[in-house]
């Protein structure tokens, strides 16, 4: 069956390696901190101004003024380190983020991802996405393969308004995972459960199957 946002995030978590500095967007892509393998040491960066940020509080740990960009209560892990946004949009611009997860509306099979506006909706800006997307060394889209329509999310070109323009190499979808290359998708994973009919039918842009399709574990 398809994933849910919890086995997206352990999925990604697998992605992260030790001594990377990652920075986790808003929705699904905050979840991915509760996963982070015990045997590893990461920083994870928030924009807001917080190197050093640890899992979700418990009720007794929650402080109203630690919180990510996403305005969600965090915790802080020993030697953490609180900055200005500027200070933080430094280390974004400079590459000194090594992982950054994000979701998106589209990503399409030229690398670009649409995830900052839906017309005719009401719009708080593109945040620091735009940053992120082409300041980080690897970019990770977290998302459901199809809207809420059942309408595919993932396009031969975006429809909405461009968050980066051929950034996106991996994605992390409820029915599997996907490389981008040579303007097509293909799939390198595959939800238990889910067939590879049911990812063709959901796939809009061009899309392979890896002779080497594994089942996420």
């Amino acid at each position: 069956m398809p994933l849910n946002r919890e086995q997206i995030a352990k999925r990604i978590a697998k992605e992260i390696k030790d001594g990377d500095t990652v920075n986790l967007g808003i929705g699904i892509p905050t979840l991915v901190a509760n996963y982070i393998p015990e045997d590893i040491e990461i920083q994870l960066q928030s924009e807001n101004g917080l190197l050093g940020m640890g899992p979700f509080p418990t009720d007794a740990e929650c402080d109203p003024d630690c919180i990510n960009a996403g305005k969600q209560t965090v915790t802080a892990l020993p030697g953490a380190a609180y900055f200005s946004s500027s200070d933080s949009f430094a280390m974004i611009r400079g590459g000194h983020v090594d992982v950054t997860v994000l979701g998106a509306f589209e990503v399409d099979t030229q690398g670009n991802i649409a995830s900052w506006m839906i017309p005719n909706k009401m719009v708080k800006g593109m945040g620091g996405a735009m940053d992120l997307v082409a300041g980080a060394k690897n970019i990770i889209v977290a998302m459901a393969h199809a809207n809420k329509s059942g309408e595919s999310k993932l396009l031969s070109r975006c429809t909405l308004p461009l968050t980066g323009v051929n950034c996106i190499q991996k994605i992390v979808t409820d029915l599997g995972v996907l490389t981008i290359h040579d303007g097509l998708f293909e799939l390198i994973e595959i939800a238990p459960d889910v067939t590879v009919e049911e990812v063709k039918a959901k796939t809009a842009g061009k899309l392979v199957i890896s002779p080497n399709c594994l089942v996420i574990e």
